[in-house]
């Protein structure tokens, strides 16, 4: 179907409009204005035309790319992130990416303001942004992902001691609007806590309980404190002590609620490259995602604690441009100035259409290095100079020119710069779909993100699967491992 008033004035028209034979039926592009509320404002698109479907074969996270040259992830664009406190759903119920409809639609939930640059940012992308098609049956239906996931069992957790690092989040200007389901608790008594923990282990039995309703209410600074205060009261240590109580997910969970952030995500990248075969969807989700500081910390913590080099580690268990993006991702110099430079965007966005749709080939070094060093704001402005100029998004632009996991982990950036908490919903959404949980993913994200936006992964998890991602971990997950995910996680 078309829009009164699209394209409007100016852009190019789109072919078939109107179509031969029918033009007196249709009105001319330009006549209309959009409807109330549309388009919307920070960079929302119109509805691409449906082509040829979503995902790859394949799909993300199995080898075969994330996700396939049909776009990503919704005819509409990519969601915008949430406002704190909740957004309005899609409209119509349609599920994630419905396209609008009526005169009164008033625009897809926005991102705050704060977060990007305005200005020529703001202008309607013709052909979609940066959306792609996919089957009408998604969400539901068929799971366009592999049932099959890899849930081979874990090594034994290592007891890790302190490291002296900065374990800070990301920085203020990343995070502003943002808010996490665990905030530190009031009246915090490390001792006290360490005393209630030693009993709910100690004697026959464990008080899982008790452990749950400390370990979720607790900063993770805070449960830091209670570990070095139960090794002072007791000359045991908290790790093993619960070890010792606990097992499977359960287990997993809590150590991993249990380490400093930055040394979690050193011993994650560790874990998926140790011994046969490497989680490639690991790394991606790690090194594509987190800011220079974080970075600059994993790689430091990665040598103190494990004796190791990250770098050296990464050239050994991955080959190509997939290599050479993450190569690029720990060195931690991103760009992560918030202004947006958009004559810079304008001419970034020329270069990568002249390295990969306008040219036979593809000069993938060109990509590398400006999804390497831009900034998530500044390359959020060149995928929408992109649209506008190829009348086509980048992110399908790169399913088309990519495959395997070095697209996925190019579209993972973008898909960061587009929309964060976006990307998390639907990596926890594809670890609880198909055959079994991944839950060494569930765990991962649940428990990084806790205490910096999972309020609003939650409310995109909410717009995009018409689910709350509480009702999803409680369908897919029993016992105690349950309800301490449930108790991080909130209603």
């Amino acid at each position: 179907m078309s829009y009164p008033g699209y394209p409007p004035t100016g852009y190019p028209a789109f072919p078939g409009y109107p179509p031969a034979g029918q033009e007196s039926s249709f009105p001319p592009p330009g006549q209309y204005s959009y409807p109330s509320g549309f388009p919307p404002v920070g960079g929302g698109a119109y509805p691409p035309t449906p082509s040829s479907g979503y995902p790859g074969a394949g799909g993300y996270p199995g080898a075969g790319g994330y996700p396939g040259a049909g776009g990503y992830p919704a005819p509409g664009g990519y969601p915008s992130a949430p406002q704190p406190g909740g957004a309005p759903s899609y409209p119509g119920g349609q599920g994630f990416g419905a396209p609008p409809s009526g005169a009164g639609f008033s625009g897809y939930p926005q991102a705050p303001s704060q977060s990007y640059g305005g200005g020529p940012s703001q202008v309607p992308l013709p052909g979609g942004f940066p959306g792609g098609p996919m089957p009408s049956q998604y969400p539901g239906g068929q799971s366009p992902y592999p049932s099959q996931i890899n849930t081979e069992s874990l090594p034994s957790y290592p007891v890790f001691s302190p490291v002296s690092l900065d374990y800070s989040s990301e920085p203020a200007s990343m995070t502003q609007g943002t808010q996490g389901t665990i905030q530190p608790a009031a009246n915090f008594d490390a001792m006290r806590d360490a005393e209630i923990l030693r009993k709910a282990m100690k004697g026959f039995g464990t008080d899982e309980q008790a452990i749950v309703d400390v370990v979720a209410n607790r900063s993770n600074d805070q449960r830091q404190k209670i570990k070095a205060a139960f090794k002072t009261m007791y000359g045991k240590d908290l790790i093993k002590d619960l070890k010792s109580e606990l097992s499977g997910n359960m287990e997993e969970l809590i150590l991993a609620l249990f380490m400093p952030p930055t040394y979690y995500d050193a011993w994650s990248l560790q874990n998926a490259m140790k011994g046969v075969g490497t989680q490639e969807r690991v790394l991606i989700e790690i090194l594509c995602t987190r800011t220079n500081q974080e970075i600059r910390e994993i790689v430091r913590c990665y040598q103190s604690e494990f004796g190791r080099d990250l770098e050296k580690d990464i050239r050994s268990d991955t080959s190509g441009h997939f290599e050479r993006l993450l190569v690029s991702m720990c060195q931690g110099n991103r760009d992560e100035n918030q202004n947006v430079n958009h004559q810079l965007a304008q001419e970034d966005a020329q270069r990568l259409y002249q390295a990969g749709e306008g040219k036979l080939g593809t000069d993938e070094s060109c990509f590398n290095m400006i999804l390497a060093t831009r900034s998530f704001p500044q390359l959020k402005a060149t995928m929408e100079a992109y649209s506008r100029m190829a009348n086509r998004d980048l992110l399908s632009s790169v399913g088309r020119e990519f495959s395997g996991s070095v697209e996925s982990g190019l579209k993972t950036i973008l898909q960061c710069a587009l929309n964060r908490p976006a990307f998390f919903a639907e990596r926890l959404h594809y670890s609880m779909k198909g055959a079994g949980t991944d839950d060494s993913t569930l765990v991962r994200i649940v428990v990084t993100r806790s205490e910096i936006d999972l309020v609003q992964i939650k409310q995109m998890f909410s717009q995009m699967y018409q689910k709350t991602l509480s009702t999803r971990i409680a369908s897919d997950t029993s016992g105690d491992y349950r309800r301490l995910l449930l108790a991080i996680v909130g209603q």
